[in-house]
């Protein structure tokens, strides 16, 4: 397996060709904006059970962290 890094430093076995590995167009939004609003979710917790992001931290300050996606 050849692993080739990309001009960003990302480093994965696909080739630099392949369609998983293409990024955006030039000027597009790649998250909200530092101090926006986010939009209410609901994800699993490691338990199974449901938590919305909005009503169950009642008003607690949160990090949310984005990753860029693997290449699998």
């Amino acid at each position: 397996m050849t692993i080739e890094r990309d001009e960003l430093g990302f480093d994965a076995p696909a080739p630099l060709g392949h369609p998983g590995r293409v990024g955006l167009p030039a000027g597009h939004a790649t998250g909200p904006a530092v101090g926006e609003r986010l939009p209410d979710f609901v994800l699993p917790d490691a338990f199974g059970r449901e938590i919305r992001f909005h009503a169950d931290r009642d008003r607690a300050k949160a990090v949310v962290v984005f990753f860029r996606s693997a290449v699998w």
